[in-house]
């Protein structure tokens, strides 16, 4: 077992922390993510902890020393006793062995040296309580006092100590056991995930920038519906996306009933997942029906309505991110864009649709039509084999006549045929509202396929607006 162990210390710089650590006869340890991901034979060498018994900080800097790092490129938290370096890709941090206590209203630890059984009981789960000892006498020798090798083995998260404890020291746990079970496919153990939904609210006190990662993290999984679905069960989804929660049931009034619309949202994010690694199409998915909750509702002659779901959920979707301290730059407008445009395509599939809508479409869809198209397939959940098919040859349909438009009319990225300065220059005006009234109509007469997107018919057009807002030339 120790030379399988070893195996996991091949890396030269396990080599040279040993030796240091043996100089400064500091008891050394590689301990979590590294020594579990080891272990499930999903080694990516990025980032390594290192826990010892005393003073991390001064084996940071005696490390950096060995390796011929400035100590100006340690970058240490005095507050937290850690210090971190970066060496050859690899973010390796270091920290002393502590005992931490917490206040019921903050998951900001009181924290005192200890020893590495106090360290590895502050541990989140058995499986990242793992450590390898990295002094010479006992190099490679495994340290588990919580069995996290069997748990690895059975596909468990589990806490170390009592879940209750675990979760209510720092909630924010709760969302890591979410991701882990999510990102390596394990069971969360019964007694951890009945904790998880007792002690659910106490996520409340967590950042939302904190959660938020964790999100994030568990939406760029493969399959993100199974992590979403474990969020919901265990009462954490609605203490930060309440929005997505009031997707869930259906109402019945006279026997007519609506689509569940908080599983077919988990069953498009898991479609478009298939088709792409950005995290901000991936929310796009997630929120584009947020806006049918409230604007569900019941037509005795037509039945359930959602009428201006797509513009209600645009409007929510700043203050979601709002709320939750998410970017307000480009990345929530574009998430924006998507919800409100994510019907539009389909309304240009029937065959007496005019080129103009098409041209209206790709010239407001912009750069994201691509990825615009990618959510509305995603949105195709039915099961039924038949409508399944039309749908997708529907789909064809819009790109086929978007391909057609654009290759005649050049909409995409649309820049105007006529400047602001030939404007003022032909009429010989200053800055006026005028320019914008002739710039507004030609783009308008484009679009509209009144004038095609050539020079010529613009300035044509545009001598002959100018003449009817009375300007001379």
């Amino acid at each position: 077992m120790k030379s399988k162990q070893t195996e996991a210390l091949t890396h030269p710089i396990f080599k040279t922390i040993s030796e240091v650590a043996d100089e400064l006869s500091l008891d050394t340890y590689v301990i979590g993510g590294y020594v579990r991901d080891f272990f499930l034979n999903r080694q990516q060498v990025k980032d390594i902890d290192i826990v010892c018994v005393g003073n991390g900080i001064h084996l940071a800097e005696q490390v950096a020393q060995a390796l011929k790092i400035s100590k100006k490129q340690v970058k240490v938290f005095k507050r937290f006793g850690t210090a971190m370096l970066h060496y050859k890709d690899i973010d390796i941090e270091f920290v002393g062995a502590r005992k931490e206590s917490y206040a019921k209203d903050s998951r900001n630890p009181e924290v005192e040296p200890g020893s590495l059984e106090d360290d590895q009981n502050r541990r989140d789960f058995t499986i990242n309580a793992l450590a390898l000892q990295l002094n010479s006498k006992d190099f490679g020798q495994l340290l588990d006092p919580f069995n996290g090798i069997k748990d690895l083995k059975d596909k468990v998260i589990k806490t170390p100590l009592e879940p209750k404890l675990t979760f209510s020291d720092d909630p924010l746990r709760m969302m890591r056991a979410v991701r882990f079970s999510s990102q390596l496919h394990f069971k969360i153990e019964d007694q951890t995930f009945k904790a998880i939904k007792q002690q659910a609210e106490r996520l409340k006190i967590v950042s939302p920038e904190r959660t938020i990662d964790e999100f994030n993290k568990i939406l760029m999984t493969p399959k993100p519906s199974f992590g979403l679905g474990l969020l919901l069960k265990s009462n954490l989804l609605k203490y930060f996306l309440p929005e997505l929660v009031a997707l869930r049931g259906v109402d019945d009034v006279d026997g007519q009933t609506h689509k569940e619309n908080f599983w077919h949202t988990l069953e498009v994010v898991d479609n478009i997942s298939e088709n792409t690694e950005k995290l901000w199409l991936r929310w796009a998915a997630l929120l584009h029906d947020i806006g049918k909750a409230p604007t569900k509702r019941f037509d005795k002659n037509i039945g359930w309505t959602f009428h201006g779901h797509e513009f209600k959920g645009s409007k929510m979707v700043y203050k979601l991110f709002k709320r939750l301290k998410m970017p307000l730059n480009d990345k929530m407008k574009y998430v924006q864009k998507l919800v409100f445009m994510s019907s539009r395509p389909i309304a240009v599939v029937d065959s007496d649709v005019t080129d103009s809508a098409v041209r209206r479409l790709i010239f407001d869809a912009g750069d994201d039509l691509d990825d615009l198209m990618t959510l509305c397939e995603a949105d195709i959940t039915t099961k039924n084999p038949k409508r399944y098919k039309v749908y997708h040859n529907n789909f064809k349909r819009v790109r086929d006549k978007i391909k057609d438009v654009e290759e005649r009319d050049h909409i995409r990225n649309f820049q105007p045929p006529i400047s602001g300065e030939e404007i003022m220059e032909t009429f010989n005006i200053k800055p006026s509202k005028e320019i914008g009234i002739i710039k507004s109509a030609i783009k308008e007469a484009i679009l509209d396929g009144e004038i095609p997107n050539e020079k010529e018919a613009a300035r044509e057009f545009m001598l002959q607006k100018g003449k009817e807002l009375g300007l001379s030339m």
